[in-house]
């Protein structure tokens, strides 16, 4: 997620001092994703030492205006796609990644214990999403929580489609197979040589 161009799109509408800019993108987003204030005020120092924002007033109370960079830099992250090539780690595909080729996991139970866990989340997400539909103002603001609340609706909906896949691979296959098509590597040469 992109705090520092998130940042330059709220000021946009004018300038704000960084609690402000805070509060107003935990709003917008939901609360779902939470900045912590030093990674506001960081990500600030950031920008003004790019050029991309300008400040005014004392040190207890400096309000953040975008400058002509910054206007030019919020245009092209508009415009430009997000590279899903730099995807983040996601713990729970590492971690089934590893059970499948580590020694006494039950494969079979972690992923269970995934899929309840994701159901509930799923459970709690739509029910969420109801609330919000039966107390909708019609804004843009209530737009762009739905906006949100429905990715993750999405997101969790693919989470346990891929779980059951993964449990319909782990089952299909017998533990001795799935080691075996492990890939080679320099491990598995030195495991060959010493037979």
């Amino acid at each position: 997620m992109s705090i520092r161009h998130s940042l330059l799109a709220l000021l946009t509408e004018g300038p704000q001092y960084g609690a402000q800019l805070r509060s107003e993108f935990e709003r917008r987003t939901g609360g779902t994703w939470p900045l912590n204030i030093g990674q506001v005020y960081t990500t600030l120092s950031r920008l003004e030492r790019d050029g991309l924002v300008g400040t005014s007033g004392d040190e207890r109370t400096i309000e953040y205006r975008l400058t002509e960079a910054g206007e030019k830099e919020i245009g092209a992250w508009w415009q430009t796609p997000v590279d899903r090539d730099a995807a983040p780690r996601n713990e729970l595909v590492i971690k089934l990644a590893l059970a499948v080729t580590v020694d006494g996991v039950d494969v079979g139970q972690v992923v269970s214990t995934q899929r309840a866990a994701s159901m509930r989340g799923l459970q709690e997400l739509t029910r969420l999403k109801r609330a919000s539909a039966e107390d909708h103002h019609s804004g843009l603001r209530d737009l762009a929580w739905d906006l949100v609340i429905e990715n993750l609706i999405f997101t969790a909906e693919a989470e346990l489609r891929w779980l059951d896949h993964v449990e319909s691979r782990v089952t299909g296959q017998p533990r001795a197979r799935r080691r075996a098509a492990q890939p080679a590597g320099p491990a598995a040469e030195v495991e060959q040589v010493t037979r």
